[in-house]
């Protein structure tokens, strides 16, 4: 491996052919626009594109011995590099399937000898300035999102500790249930391919979450607080909140993510809903509920069980898994019961830290 001096103001071309003449020639092309680094090697081409974030654009010959180009090629489609920096194919080769895999791997383009100098300073100069304002602009769309996405948590947060004014244990409640729900959906995702999804999904649901009981706001002090048993009456006022909680997210869907707004809105009006069709307030059952309503319901049933009520003294964590294995708090789906136990463990070891 050869590397011309490094000069800060100029961008860098790794060269990449078996044959020295070719490399000296294409280092002449560009020595005076670029840092040039040469290999001979494909494997050394690895290597390097490995160890330096800064190579503008690679010149890659196709036929190599041992590691050839298109082994470069899938070894940077693999690490995900080929989507930040062009890549030329220069070879003598016209095997139609050779050129065809090339561009199938991601190959901007495909440069065959002898070299045609102005043509080839021209394509890679333009390329690499297209990438550039392409990542540049990528990076500002990130950062955007990225705001954009915390400004919705703030604004989550927010209203669920609306409801911490009107039931002092909810806004404790609310945070446990998020995170929680954040580990079981994790668990069971890993667990079962049929409720498989990706952890930025898991992490939306996690934050609609907090807005499970959002509907309470609407719930009368005297039910929301009473410190004895409801009575039907009253408990019909209750199960109100699942509905009443829909109707006040319809009023502010366009400070969420639309996915964010949408597994809310679910988790808000299902969550009480059983396994068996014995739940409220549209009696779904099975997998007619939500993967992630069913998850909120089982996290919402045991921080009940394990907190202090003003209608109950706290659950240690062996009871309270007792009263749910039995049956004591209506059905729940048995695969995410088989994995509730590790979900918790993993929390509380996680929470230590």
């Amino acid at each position: 491996m050869e590397m011309t001096d490094i000069l800060t103001d100029k961008k860098t071309l790794l060269i990449v052919d078996d044959v020295e003449l070719n490399r000296m020639i294409l280092a002449e092309i560009f020595k005076d626009t670029y840092n040039i680094i040469d290999t001979g090697k494909g494997a050394e081409a690895i290597e390097i594109l490995a160890n330096n974030n800064n190579i503008s654009a690679v010149l890659l010959d196709l036929l190599m011995p041992e590691v050839s180009g298109l082994d470069v090629l899938k070894e940077m489609k693999r690490t995900g590099r080929i989507e930040e920096t062009p890549v030329f194919m220069i070879t003598a080769a016209d095997s139609e399937d050779v050129l065809m895999q090339s561009y199938e791997l991601g190959a901007i383009d495909v440069i065959t000898k002898p070299f045609m100098t102005q043509f080839l300073r021209c394509r890679v100069n333009s390329v690499i300035e297209l990438y550039e304002h392409r990542n540049k602009l990528e990076k500002i769309v990130d950062k955007q999102v990225a705001r954009l996405s915390e400004l919705m948590r703030s604004m989550i947060e927010v209203l669920a500790s609306v409801i911490e004014f009107r039931d002092c244990e909810s806004g404790e409640h609310v945070k446990r249930v998020s995170y929680l729900t954040g580990m079981l959906m994790k668990e069971v995702s890993d667990t079962y391919d049929e409720y498989r999804m990706p952890e930025s999904e898991i992490d939306k649901i996690a934050s609609s979450a907090c807005l499970h009981d959002i509907g309470k706001i609407s719930t009368p002090d005297q039910i929301l607080n009473k410190p004895g048993k409801l009575t039907k009456e009253e408990f019909e006022i209750m199960k109100q909140h699942t509905t009443n909680g829909c109707e006040i997210l319809k009023r502010i869907p366009d400070i969420m993510d639309a996915g964010v707004y949408s597994y809310a809105y679910d988790i808000c009006r299902h969550h009480h809903e059983k396994w068996d069709g014995k739940g409220y307030p549209d009696g779904l059952s099975g997998d007619d509920i939500s993967i992630w309503a069913q998850v909120v319901s089982l996290v919402d049933v045991y921080d009940a069980l394990t907190s202090e009520r003003v209608y109950k003294k706290s659950f240690d964590k062996e009871t309270a898994l007792s009263m749910i294995y039995n049956g004591e708090c209506g059905a729940f789906n048995p695969k995410i019961l088989k994995v509730f136990e590790t979900a918790i463990s993993k929390a509380e070891k996680s929470h230590k830290k």
